[in-house]
């Protein structure tokens, strides 16, 4: 397990003990994912739906509620990440990049497919770090809400990939490390996000399959190699299934997943035909 990375930004925190932020910080959580899913629904139903910085700013709001002061507010001043080598842009420039994210988000939404939009999201709240605190659990549901909304729906399954990310952290600093090297070069590329969140969507759809099976954990080694191939998995050792055997004794499975797949083509194309 990797170390955690965290902000230091000199911020007035409003609570010191260890045990009882971390039991805010696990309430906060579930009060924010219920407000992300409720403004998804929102978006949803709104073919003018736009995502603005105020959107973010009240999901981190939530996450730092009762611990900061500046909850919900853009950091005051220089930011330093520990354990990371990147160094977020100047405070004066967090408003004006935020805007660009969610232009950037409305501008390529018709285009774009949902995973590459996450992945943007997540690496973008990120690389500018805009609050004192909670900017990792901010971006990681914001994320989850853009690829909801470009799918039109909420996807099944309790182990979500904002859950899923959380539980095990190296994989997605590795990916968000790759894709800040890449921008310091002048190139966005997000594909080792890309990545994660491709293995990350494949095991949350298998977890809703197995729990209507009654059949327990996820079997993690039938995410497909290729995606292993970017993003390290730890291998269940009680199995060697491989991803065409997984196809062929799970039929009710990839029927699922297909019958999603033209509900949701069903839904959203007359949208994107008709979005201005």
């Amino acid at each position: 397990m990797a170390s955690d990375r965290s902000s230091e930004a000199g911020k007035p925190v409003l609570v010191s003990d260890p045990q009882q932020v971390a039991r805010i910080e696990a309430e906060n959580t579930l009060r924010q994912f219920d407000v992300a899913m409720a403004e998804l629904d929102a978006w949803i139903k709104d073919s003018k739906y736009r995502l603005r910085p105020s959107k973010v700013m009240e999901l981190n709001r939530i996450a730092l509620e009762r611990l900061s002061e500046y909850a919900g507010t853009n950091r005051p001043g220089g930011i330093k990440i520990t354990g990371s080598h990147h160094i977020p842009p100047d405070a004066s420039q967090v408003q004006a990049l935020m805007e660009d994210l969610c232009d950037y988000i409305d501008d390529n939404f018709a285009e774009a497919n949902a995973i590459h939009l996450a992945a943007y999201t997540l690496w973008k709240i990120n690389w500018i770090h805009p609050f004192v605190d909670g900017n990792g659990r901010t971006a990681r549901v914001v994320s989850y809400i853009v690829m909801c909304a470009k799918i039109g729906s909420r996807l099944p399954g309790t182990k979500t990939i904002p859950d899923q990310i959380a539980t095990d952290k190296k994989p997605y600093y590795l990916a968000l490390e790759a894709a800040d090297a890449a921008f310091k070069d002048g190139r966005v590329d997000v594909s080792a996000i890309e990545a994660l969140i491709d293995r990350h969507l494949a095991v949350q759809l298998l977890d809703i399959h197995e729990s209507a099976a009654g059949k327990g954990a996820v079997d993690r080694s039938a995410v497909p190699d290729a995606i292993q191939a970017h993003v390290p998995v730890r291998p269940n050792r009680k199995t060697s299934v491989r991803w065409t055997r997984h196809i062929e004794t799970h039929p009710v499975l990839y029927g699922l997943i297909g019958a999603i797949v033209v509900a949701v083509l069903t839904v959203i194309v007359p949208i994107f035909l008709g979005r201005p």
